[in-house]
């Protein structure tokens, strides 16, 4: 049984975007704009050699900004400022989803890679806000991304948590691999599951968060 799986944990982990919200609300679309925006008034580009770079970089290193400030020395806080400067009207309040969360034994967190007061706005429009025991952006993983290591061992160090004790619900799949290294339940939150042969990481799919929660 499902509930069997997540007996032992004590800390659940959620990410943010496309995990606390269902995609198909596109509200990252937003933040992909701003950031193709950002990369070329930054670097001068065209708005193609722009997105193209901000694509590449995504796939290299887990965030845009990460290439950014490894190859161009960005800034990180105005670009975190001016990319989540978005429309949140298109989230609305997820009383099964919250229902779940708070039934959850123990600490609950969540992590992105988006910074913490972007988090703190996405939280209040699902309907979300006291729930969770604390909020960590990439600025509290010293900007490093996930999924990077280190991003995982300075937030979680942080945190003071148990891996072995803990799950981790996220949509990128590249994310859940230094979680379950790590001993950690893992949960993939997406419209499709991985191919199988993709997928040795990743313990549980859903395509329904607080479906999944119920289950629990």
């Amino acid at each position: 049984m499902v509930t069997d799986a997540f007996s032992h944990v004590r800390t659940w982990v959620f990410d943010l975007d496309n995990t606390l919200y269902p995609p198909e609300v596109r509200l990252f679309d937003q933040i992909d704009r701003r950031m193709t925006d950002y990369v070329m008034r930054t670097l001068k580009l065209d708005r193609s050699k722009a997105d193209h770079l901000r694509k590449q970089y995504w796939r290299d290193y887990g965030t845009t900004l990460a290439g950014l400030m490894m190859h161009h020395g960005v800034d990180p806080a105005p670009y975190l400022v001016d990319v989540h400067a978005i429309d949140f009207s298109v989230l609305g309040p997820d009383p099964v989803l919250r229902s779940g969360i708070a039934r959850l034994p123990g600490r609950r967190i969540v992590y992105t890679n988006g910074s913490a007061p972007y988090a703190m706005r996405v939280i209040e429009a699902r309907g979300l806000s006291g729930l969770f025991d604390a909020v960590y952006g990439v600025e509290n993983a010293a900007f490093h991304p996930k999924p990077r290591p280190e991003a995982f061992d300075t937030v979680f160090g942080t945190d003071g948590l148990d891996p072995k004790r803990a799950a981790m619900f996220e949509d990128d799949p590249r994310n859940l691999r230094v979680p379950h290294a790590l001993g950690m339940r893992t949960v993939h939150v997406a419209p499709e599951a991985l191919p199988v042969a993709d997928a040795a990481h990743i313990h549980h799919h859903t395509d329904n968060l607080g479906g999944f929660l119920d289950q629990l």
